[in-house]
């Protein structure tokens, strides 16, 4: 049986921009760069996350933090200082950071930043939550702690281990916001027993002609049941996350490997290269043909530069 969130953690190929540590003292604010995702570990201390949308967050030493889509936030101490101040980051060593005043750090935090190298992206992390807080996981802490020494040590095989410890983070951290609480999406129609029956089926058969009457079976519900709770809980209907689901599979298989149209057609669940290519026009903009030329020019060109 297939497992549809670490599909889509690989699908979305992470990569770790940079990680640091960052001390601070007194009375500070930062306001990171958005441009990338954000995670960050609170080692000591506490701080205040305010981020658009969403109440301001008191974080504590074991609190982790996820933001997986750029978001303009701001951390600062419990007390803040005045309304508009924000701290330049002092470098006191490589990797090493310190905000506020001079003196013995109050707070210690590991921070980083990621990248996903999916075209897919926003598609993928539509079906995550977008602000993810896991409270005293010390598994959470170590993987932050590993990805901050595998990003200065420089060591032989660097990028594939990051890689592989920015899968893990990603897959504990959301696994770890399964259940009711969670914004609609993948992880909370996981966290219901029902459709996650129906959801592996999705991602372990893509291929397979289903049907809602099918789907609403593997969840042993009743069709007007499966629709409105699949819908309520994952926020899209079952047909239009299976569409996009076959979608996002069809351009990663354009894109990695030497395969005809027809037989990605097959593969996604289409009888018919033409039916296929209608649907992908549809849905993408342009024929699959043409996306893969599209892409095997783009990766041309880049391994040329």
């Amino acid at each position: 049986m297939s497992d549809p969130l670490a599909q889509v953690i690989g699908l979305l190929r992470p990569n770790a921009s940079f990680s640091k540590l960052v001390t601070a003292a007194g009375r500070w604010a930062v306001r990171p760069p958005g441009a990338e995702p954000f995670y960050g570990a609170m080692l000591e201390g506490e701080g205040e996350l305010s981020i658009v949308g969403h109440e301001p967050l008191r974080l504590s030493r074991g609190d982790f933090v996820l933001i997986p889509a750029s978001h303009e936030f701001t951390m600062t101490s419990l007390v803040a200082p005045p309304a508009g101040h924000l701290d330049e980051p002092v470098e006191q060593r490589p990797g090493e950071f310190h905000l506020g005043e001079p003196g013995t750090p109050d707070v210690r935090m590991l921070i980083g930043h990621c990248s996903f190298g999916s075209s897919d992206a926003a598609l993928l992390v539509s079906l995550l939550p977008k602000l993810v807080v896991v409270r005293g996981e010390r598994r959470l802490t170590t993987l932050v702690e590993l990805l901050s020494e595998e990003t200065r040590a420089g060591r032989p095989g660097r990028d594939a281990v990051l890689a592989r410890l920015l899968e893990v983070l990603l897959i504990e951290a959301f696994r770890a916001t399964t259940g009711p609480t969670a914004p609609p999406g993948l992880i909370r129609g996981l966290g219901d027993g029902r459709l996650a029956a129906a959801l592996r089926r999705i991602h372990a058969e893509p291929s397979h002609p289903w049907t809602i009457g099918d789907l609403a079976r593997e969840a042993a519900l009743s069709r007007s049941s499966f629709f409105t709770r699949f819908r309520r809980e994952v926020g899209v209907a079952p047909m239009e996350y299976l569409l996009g689901w076959r979608m996002t599979l069809a351009k990663d298989l354009l894109r990695g490997e030497a395969v005809s149209v027809s037989e990605v057609a097959q593969r996604v669940g289409y009888s018919s290269s033409s039916t296929f290519s209608v649907a992908f026009t549809r849905q993408v903009g342009i024929p699959p043909a043409a996306y893969a030329r599209t892409h095997w020019r783009s990766a041309n060109a880049a391994s040329a530069a």
